[in-house]
């Protein structure tokens, strides 16, 4: 999930694609025009994250997402599945 959400904020694309599960992942992904400036988790679980991160907007608007997040184990390896977004 850190290792996501870093490459999110880095711009890293292709490692976000890489670790989402290939039967949700989508087949492209932008930014949104969002700097993301923070990530707090707040619980987890085997095959789950929640976090809140929070975000600038191009406009300088400043907010927060909150996901839990579910991650499905393949070949070793933890994928995205999908995740519930929080409504703020």
């Amino acid at each position: 999930m850190r290792s996501r959400y870093s490459a999110y904020a880095l711009g890293e694309f292709d490692y976000v694609l890489a670790t989402w599960h290939p039967r949700t992942r989508p087949e492209t992904i932008s930014g949104g025009g969002l700097t993301w400036t923070g990530l707090e988790v707040t619980g987890k679980g085997e095959d789950w994250v929640e976090f809140t991160a929070t975000f600038r907007a191009q406009d300088g608007a400043v907010g927060t997402m909150t996901e839990r997040s579910r991650f499905e184990r393949r070949a070793a390896r933890w994928f995205y599945l999908d995740g519930d977004v929080a409504d703020q």
